[in-house]
């Protein structure tokens, strides 16, 4: 194939498909290798790309000796596997040569303002895998009944949140604090009826980061140091807020049981 004449275009297409991957939960090897093969494809003399889970960029350097580099920053970041599927298979239909460039750029858009799942959606699903984690862990039907609730209440506690724009670890201690001054409420006065270890891990485990810990691990085996670390320690840092807010209530409720 022949080199694309708008360099900065092409190079603008693979960075912003690798931005959408990024934000949707993809790992940065897996986002390396896809902005490479977009650039490789136009056979550029020089590709080079530098992912973290913040930052995306990629420099390239024509056969006319000319050079372009794009950085852009990634804020915010979510998990959509649905995106990272679709843009998967969006990239792969380029380098096969069946989507022009500007056919590529017009379906990247489409799949990056697609609407996301809806409030209600979120709300039903962390109710139901809140529930469902709790019967995993010797839960009944009352703690599935109870966890379903809790679990509904955090989903709308974070939707709240989050449209402050609020901080992720304090989100995330905020909803623990609720999780955790239910479980310590129970505690003080249906400890004999319920089984509340089975509600607070089926509470907590929507909030888990098991995205993150998962691909810090990938990450790190594929000597992405840089990357894998910084995934690790949101992991670590997500853990701590979720321990201290549950953690917190818990033992107050404990001191207040054994004052009572």
């Amino acid at each position: 194939m022949e080199q694309n004449n708008d360099f900065e275009a092409v190079l603008a297409f693979a960075v912003n498909l690798g931005e959408i991957m990024l934000k949707s939960g993809a790992e940065t090897y897996r986002v390396e290798d896809t902005i490479c093969r977009i650039l490789s494809h136009h056979h550029f003399d020089k590709v080079d790309t530098f992912v973290t889970p913040t930052v995306v960029m990629a420099t390239l350097k024509t056969k006319n000796s000319h050079n372009a580099t794009t950085l852009t920053r990634i804020k915010n970041r979510s998990t959509r596997m649905d995106k990272i599927e679709k843009v998967n298979q969006l990239s792969r239909n380029y380098v096969e040569g069946t989507l022009t460039l500007d056919e590529a750029i017009v379906t990247l858009k489409a799949i990056d303002t697609a609407p996301s799942y809806s409030p209600r959606i979120m709300t039903f699903a962390t109710a139901f895998s809140a529930g469902f984690f709790s019967i995993m862990f010797n839960g009944k039907l009352t703690e599935f009944l109870i966890a379903c609730v809790i679990g509904a209440c955090v989903s709308v506690i974070q939707q709240n949140l989050r449209s402050k724009e609020i901080v992720n670890y304090l989100i995330l201690f905020m909803v623990s604090l609720f999780i955790g001054t239910i479980i310590a409420i129970l505690n003080l006065f249906v400890a004999n009826i319920v089984d509340t270890e089975a509600i607070v891990i089926g509470g907590i485990m929507p909030l888990v980061p098991g995205l993150a810990f998962t691909n810090g691990i990938r990450d790190t085996i594929g000597d992405e140091l840089l990357s894998g670390i910084s995934r690790l320690a949101e992991a670590l840092f997500i853990a701590v807020a979720i321990a201290a807010g549950v953690g917190i209530p818990m033992s107050i409720g404990f001191y207040l049981g054994g004052l009572i």
